[in-house]
């Protein structure tokens, strides 16, 4: 008998100083059987870094990621269906970056976890060419942390500011300082 994803309701109020934007989401997420609660957040984190206002021409979904593996962890259409953005978390390799370069009009990747720069040293030569990709590290031990706020009903915060993002909820808070690894600037 095949495992069952869980389901996690999310409520988040986006306070982003940097883009400005605030905006509140209700979001449902299915928790895949072979996904941790770290991706689960991480994914989270994604969608709030990457929301819009919340309007229909937003659009930006979470996908069956896990499940189906031509789909990232989130995307974002256009309303005649173009696929405007596409959302990867872990450690991708170049080629399936490559495909999604080519599908979107931008990629961009969230990479987590302690193997990050092994993993990046060997991927950093070999995507070069991919000019709408964007790749960010999250430092492990912040991923981690933000594992610990995962519930099946979560009231989130999250304040983004000069680059910094803050997750938290009525008892605790995280500090998240992603750090930008492609393209170089």
């Amino acid at each position: 008998m095949a495992l069952k994803s869980t389901i996690y309701k999310a409520t988040l109020a986006l306070a982003d100083m940097d883009r400005p934007l605030y905006a509140d989401h209700s979001l449902t997420l299915a928790l895949h059987p072979s996904e941790t609660e770290e991706r689960l957040m991480v994914r989270l984190l994604a969608f709030a870094l990457q929301a819009g206002a919340g309007d229909s021409a937003d659009n930006l979904q979470f996908t069956r990621g896990l499940s189906d593996s031509d789909e990232p962890a989130l995307w974002q259409r256009d309303l005649d269906g173009r696929l405007r953005h596409w959302i990867e978390i872990g450690q991708t390799d170049e080629r399936r970056l490559a495909k999604a370069c080519g599908r979107a009009d931008r990629v961009t990747l969230y990479a987590y976890g302690n193997s990050v720069p092994i993993w990046w040293a060997a991927l950093q030569g070999k995507i070069t060419r991919l000019r709408n990709l964007h790749i960010w590290q999250l430092p492990a031990a912040q991923t981690q942390e933000l594992a610990t706020l995962a519930a099946r009903s979560m009231q989130l915060q999250v304040t983004v500011q000069d680059g910094h993002v803050w997750v938290g909820n009525a008892h605790t808070s995280v500090e998240l300082s992603p750090q930008r690894l492609w393209p170089t600037e």
